[in-house]
């Protein structure tokens, strides 16, 4: 007679975890990003370039940063708000 709730052969638990590994490794690989997304820099132009200027910035302490955003906070205008702030060192 045949059973239906016969416990599952060693050999058919193998198989069925080297299926279930396969299956998991190849939906990790359709994740991946394709080529077109991935940036490559070529290693000799990030060396031998020129470094780009930066940005002119205030250079502010930080209690002259939270005297600037009590100037933004009064509507006080920028330039005449930094020129009191350097102004004071």
């Amino acid at each position: 007679s045949i059973s239906f709730h016969s416990k599952p052969r060693p050999a058919m638990k193998i198989a069925t975890s080297f299926f279930l590994v396969a299956l998991l490794a190849s939906t990790a690989h359709a994740f991946a990003p394709s080529p077109t997304f991935v940036r490559s820099f070529p290693v000799t132009a990030l060396f031998s370039s020129e470094p780009e200027e930066e940005e002119g910035g205030l250079d502010l302490n930080l209690e002259e940063m939270f005297e600037m955003f009590d100037a933004a906070a009064k509507n006080e205008d920028f330039d005449n708000a930094i020129k009191k702030v350097k102004g004071d060192n």
